[in-house]
């Protein structure tokens, strides 16, 4: 069995390269820089939208962050509806929520504002308004027959790179299963990089959300789909985020610094959206639905086990991120371990000590399971775990 499994991981990777090639080229309008979202919403009313509806969360409703968006889009000829009902991992609920009062409103497009889940939420109902039918039959690969209602993206953190992906991830919300959605149809039409809505984040989020987009970047470098063009949006992600993740975490009002790690995450979006992430990501979600770990720290805790676990197979790979990021070294082995030490020393500068004391022993054969179903015929990833594996790794996140 072990041998078929990998067996069949390996034709999966080559059906993915191919696939991979064949995938449009695309990248929405993107403005950028400070105040950039109210350039947005001027756009946006030169569309010709009437009513959109606007997908966020209520803390920041509460704030008064989606507040100023809502009056440019007004004076850009634009109605708007709010839903700002969608919470962290969001389920099927929310997107049904979300629908009902797009549908109930007359609305005639989608703009997220938020983080990566609010940015889930929000392609899911742009695309289910334009395809009718039960929202489950759009889920996996390739299942919208129409474009979705306009879309626009005003991300608020620095992490997902959401912005610019062709998926969206939903959770069941009995089981918190994860259920992906991915289409090059699902991609935004503008969006905007303002890092004036990024300085009021608290340095936790700053940090998970940074960590979250090295994490892409690191993943799709990895990936065994890679192109010359992923890999140059990666290595600019990954120096972006060691020059100035710790600079936004020291001071959330360096603007220099957000401005840096918004462009950080959107090419580290630019980057996996075209060659998938791997088994960081896959563990991870799995912390999510087990304990609600936040997926950017999650992703923290697991990427320097799994950096060394791939090594041995990614010893050229890594060796590169480490002269990249000047972590010394004179021969491969060296550079590449020199760069997984390199990642440790940012995760402690960021307050991120690599331990979960969540996870509990009696859960890791269940976890390591989960996640490697989710990674098998996913992730192009390049050295292939099993079970025990996955195991002693999970093993090593014990709180002692």
């Amino acid at each position: 069995m072990k041998l078929i499994k990998r067996w069949l991981h390996a034709l999966y990777v080559r059906i993915s390269i191919v696939f991979m090639k064949l995938l449009p080229d695309k990248t929405p309008v993107t403005f950028t820089g400070p105040d950039s979202s109210h350039v947005l919403c001027q756009s946006i009313g030169q569309s010709g939208v009437d009513r959109i509806l606007v997908v966020t969360d209520g803390m920041l409703l509460e704030i008064g962050l989606v507040g100023p968006i809502l009056a440019k889009l007004r004076s850009a000829g634009v109605e708007c509806s709010v839903y700002s009902g969608v919470e962290p991992d969001p389920t099927f609920n929310h997107v049904e929520a979300g629908l009902a009062l797009y549908n109930e409103e007359g609305c005639d497009s989608v703009l997220a504002i938020g983080g990566g889940s609010s940015m889930d939420a929000a392609k899911v109902i742009a695309a289910a308004a334009a395809n009718p039918g039960p929202i489950r039959k759009l889920e996996g690969m390739m299942k919208l027959k129409n474009m979705p209602v306009p879309l626009y993206a005003i991300p608020t953190t620095a992490g997902t790179g959401s912005e610019v992906t062709v998926a969206a991830v939903i959770s069941e919300a009995d089981t918190h299963a994860k259920c992906f959605f991915i289409d090059p149809k699902l991609l935004p039409r503008m969006a905007a990089l303002d890092p004036n809505l990024m300085k009021g984040l608290p340095k936790p989020i700053t940090a998970a959300t940074g960590m979250d987009a090295l994490t892409h970047a690191i993943e799709s470098y990895l990936s065994l789909t890679h192109t010359p063009t992923t890999e140059a949006y990666a290595e600019i992600a990954v120096r972006l985020v060691f020059q100035n993740l710790p600079r936004a975490y020291g001071d959330g009002d360096d603007q220099e610094a957000r401005e840096a790690m918004a462009l950080a995450s959107f090419y580290g979006g630019l980057a996996f959206t075209r060659t998938g992430v791997g088994y960081v990501h896959a563990i991870a979600h799995t912390f999510g639905a087990y304990y609600g770990t936040p997926h950017g720290l999650a992703n923290a805790i697991v990427l320097p086990h799994v950096l060394e676990f791939s090594a041995d197979a990614a010893i050229e790979r890594l060796a590169k991120l480490g002269r990249l990021v000047g972590s010394g070294g004179t021969t491969p082995t060296e550079q590449a371990e020199g760069f997984v030490a390199a990642v440790r020393i940012l995760m402690e500068k960021v307050g991120i000590d690599g331990q979960l004391p969540a996870l509990q022993v009696e859960d890791i054969p269940g976890i390591a399971k989960q996640a490697l179903d989710e990674a098998f015929l996913n992730y192009p990833v390049p050295r292939f775990m099993q079970q025990g594996e996955c195991e002693v790794l999970l093993r090593r996140l014990l709180v002692a």
